[in-house]
């Protein structure tokens, strides 16, 4: 079934909060862009901190620029991720999820804004860590409401494909428009009885409103599942399995942990790329974008095809498909061939994407979804926090390393996946009632 298709199938509170995060994203995601840019201008001070050793012997570090633009972004999927399992069991044991997700939208907006009047280093970590938290306190929530409005586990697969089209279309092409609004700065805003606004401030002004157009919509439309009414009385998370090793879902996060890291392995190294292929830059943000793209296109058919097929066999061809995508990036030389290869990794990112989630969905207790999924939902964010330090790290060894460890995590979380993931469609009913569910 086709994208168009498929999103008219979707069930309508599913849609508007796709929507609600595509715009939230958009607005987030230009901090990526913009952030750096920041911090390198003369519009904070940094200089008072480069050169200077953090750490004993060893371990210890010399700050630099690019080191320094890292700890401020690194530091927000740190906090998002590692804060998720105590926000998705707050927002269970409350029995709601909209509150969490206002409130997150709140901070991560608020903070936006703030940008503006920060000129010190420290404000600007201050202002990320703030957004983390706002970050882990909208993604479990918002995960859990997708879960708990699908009807069966016949739609569940599907409508995690529409919410995380919408969601990577807003997180995609965000900072496409933020290079831009940067870029053509100032702006004269005398006209309207306004100040000159540098494109820095313009583009986090953007960013705050697009948040707050967000907490808009959610606030006007949507609503918790009745199923959030009730917290379940049991809201660990499981580790061990009943008659294997590992939980699944336990198992399934930590395969979405090394999934994070293969896909972010290519965000740190654009300079070495660019003048391995001997590429100009444009070359290099097609090739960053081309992961996006395919989960654009993939996600709701994969989607909706695992909740007739089952989850399993999309989880496994992901994993098949992810390790030799991740170990080519560190041995092609041609500019068109890494589109390429970057394009098939999007397509194992969107057999894992939906479906994990689905299985996690189908196996969730009632009452515990953000719980549950909060575990897929924390991996993925560190695996994508992790990744780009690794590559830094390791591409000191050689150009391939990175890519060549990330192959290896892709085919340890294979392997995890084939011994400790049973398939959960139709789990415990009749599977011919969970594939012909309406």
């Amino acid at each position: 079934m086709g994208l168009l298709s498929g999103v008219a199938d979707t069930d309508r509170r599913v849609i508007v909060l796709a929507l609600a995060r595509m715009v939230g994203a958009a607005g987030n995601s230009f901090l990526i862009v913009v952030l750096p840019l920041y911090i390198a201008s003369d519009l904070v001070d940094i200089d008072s901190l480069l050169g200077t050793s953090v750490g004993v012997g060893a371990a210890s570090v010399t700050l630099t620029e690019p080191l320094l633009i890292g700890l401020v972004l690194s530091l927000f999927g740190f906090l998002n991720s590692l804060s998720q399992p105590l926000t998705g069991r707050l927002s269970d044991r409350t029995g709601a999820r909209r509150p969490f997700v206002l409130a997150g939208i709140v901070l991560l907006g608020t903070a936006s804004g703030l940008y503006t009047i920060a000129d010190a280093y420290w404000q600007l970590i201050a202002l990320r860590a703030a957004q983390g938290f706002g970050a882990a306190l909208i993604i479990p929530a918002t995960v859990a409401l997708v879960n708990e409005y699908a009807a069966s586990d016949a739609d569940r697969g599907g409508n995690f494909g529409v919410y995380n089209t919408f969601r990577l279309i807003g997180f995609g092409f965000g900072p496409v428009v933020a290079g831009a609004v940067v870029q053509r700065g100032p702006y004269d805003l005398s006209a309207i009885g306004l100040p000159v606004v540098d494109g820095f401030d313009a583009a986090f002004a953007a960013a705050c409103a697009g948040a707050y157009l967000s907490f808009v919509l959610v606030f006007l439309l949507v609503r918790d599942a009745a199923e959030s009414s009730e917290a379940s009385d049991d809201l660990s998370i499981r580790v061990r399995g009943e008659g294997r090793l590992l939980d699944p879902v336990f198992a399934l996060g930590l395969a979405t942990v090394a999934m994070g890291i293969c896909i972010a392995l290519f965000a740190t190294l654009q300079t070495q790329v660019n003048a391995r292929l001997d590429q100009p830059p444009v070359w290099f943000g097609v090739q960053f974008a081309a992961v996006t793209v395919a989960n654009v296109l993939f996600q709701v058919p994969v989607g909706q095809a695992s909740d007739r097929i089952g989850r399993r066999p999309f989880l496994l061809a992901g994993f098949v498909l992810l390790a030799p995508t991740t170990l080519l990036q560190g041995i092609v030389t041609d500019p068109v061939i890494m589109t390429l290869v970057r394009l098939a990794q999007g397509v194992a990112v969107a057999c894992v994407f939906a479906p994990s989630l689905a299985l996690a969905g189908d196996l969730a207790r009632e009452g515990q979804s953000g719980t549950t999924l909060s575990v897929l939902t924390m991996g993925f964010g560190f695996g994508i926090a992790v990744g780009p330090l690794a590559s830094g790290w390791l591409y000191g060894f050689g150009f391939v390393v990175p890519f060549a460890a990330g192959a290896a995590l892709a085919v340890v979380a294979l392997v995890c996946v084939v011994t400790q993931v049973e398939e959960s469609l139709g789990a415990g009913d009749d599977p011919v009632d969970a594939t012909t569910a309406d």
